[in-house]
């Protein structure tokens, strides 16, 4: 699913960006998916905040040295967003052949469900099931996403500044999906990229259930831990529930950057090196930083965890709710030992980290293959419309 969208590429450049860092990954498919290019590079605090641009002309600028730097595509970007002013909601209608009138249903239904006003928001949507009503009147299930305009003009502009040409706005929740997803039977391991479904598909109430939703696919919690929490309920590549929480692992860094009088960065560093599992007194290192360090972890491993349960309290609330089966974690706290744990024994699901085949660690010189994860499941889109 795509805000913003036009013609389809020989290759796709995916964009992800959080307050410490922007990543890209430039993907091209001609029967199968290959990553040909990449690049990780820090921003500065105060550019990006809570998923929104806060500074457009230095993001811009920090865009364009690292396509220059890693010479990738500037002329096919899929950039993703999350943020508070982003709106993901499912609904169910009467199912309707006719497409336009399809999308006219779509919009009226979407203004009692969208928390924004519709003509102050981009609003696109997504076939992914579909069912019978107990007298037998088929039914469509839809995901429907609608973005503040102002908040997108801001993402514009800093790609404009950056001298890359957007071919299209998705929300990062997608892209993670599309990027981690995983079939039934899958051994555990690096996940696959899976196929988005066709305009067709997409718009029509029938394919569209038969190519998005198979039975047999478990329903699954992914988790995108970044400068917010991104969290998302899938089955396949279908996206069925997706909530922000403003609370990262961003957060947690600030925090302990505030109490050791830390450079954001260095504050990152250490949570990695102290994680969640060595005993403290065997780790050496400065005694109070890294009791700190393990203190905010922690602390901030339970917040999270209480993010996802009221989000999965919130999801399974509805009707037609699936059972979970797994959850699937990417981000920076892939890296921190104990914390995927940590997160699955308070939300009551088995976690797992979530990377792709294509980014394999020892394929991407050095950068963390959780953190171009999102960023590939973004180009990968583009490819398979």
């Amino acid at each position: 699913m795509a805000l913003l969208t036009t013609a389809k590429p020989k290759s796709v450049v995916g964009l992800d960006i959080e307050a410490g860092s922007i990543a890209a990954t430039e993907v091209r498919s001609n029967g199968s998916v290959e990553v040909v290019g990449h690049g990780v590079m820090a921003l500065a605090p105060g550019i990006f905040r809570e998923g929104e641009v806060a500074d457009a002309d230095s993001l811009g600028a920090a865009i364009k040295e690292l396509f220059a730097q890693r010479k990738l595509s500037r002329s096919s970007v899929r950039l993703g967003i999350a943020n508070q002013r982003v709106a993901v909601r499912s609904m169910r209608l009467p199912a309707i052949e006719d497409r336009d009138e399809l999308e006219t249903a779509i919009r009226f239904q979407a203004q009692d469900h969208i928390p924004m006003p519709l003509d102050q928001s981009v609003l696109d949507w997504q076939v992914v099931g579909h069912s019978q009503s107990e007298s037998g009147d088929r039914r469509v299930d839809v995901v429907a996403v609608a973005a503040r305009r102002d908040m997108l003009q801001q993402v514009m502009r800093a790609l404009a500044v950056g001298g890359v040409r957007p071919i299209g706005i998705d929300h990062s929740a997608f892209g993670m999906i599309r990027a981690l997803a995983r079939e039934t039977g899958t051994p555990v391991g690096a996940a696959q990229f899976v196929s988005a479904p066709s305009y067709e598909q997409r718009t029509d109430p029938i394919a569209g259930a038969a190519a998005t939703v198979e039975a047999h696919i478990p329903a699954r919690l992914y988790c995108n831990l970044g400068d917010v929490t991104n969290l998302a309920v899938a089955r396949g590549s279908s996206c069925l529930f997706t909530r922000i929480a403003a609370f990262g692992v961003e957060g947690i860094a600030q925090k302990l950057a505030e109490r050791r009088q830390l450079t954001l960065e260095h504050a990152r560093q250490w949570l990695a090196y102290v994680g969640l599992e060595r005993p403290t007194d065997d780790i050496d290192g400065d005694e109070t930083i890294v009791r700190e360090a393990r203190n905010v972890l922690a602390d901030g491993a339970r917040r999270v965890a209480d993010e996802a349960r009221n989000s999965l309290d919130f999801y399974r609330a509805q009707n037609e709710a699936l059972d979970l089966q797994r959850a699937v974690l990417t981000g920076p706290t892939v890296a921190v030992e104990g914390f995927a744990a940590e997160l699955g024994a308070n939300v009551g699901l088995e976690v797992v980290a979530g990377v792709v085949e294509e980014a394999r660690p020892g394929a991407l010189d050095g950068v963390e293959p959780e953190r171009v994860a999102v960023a590939a499941g973004l180009a990968v889109e583009e490819q398979t419309r």
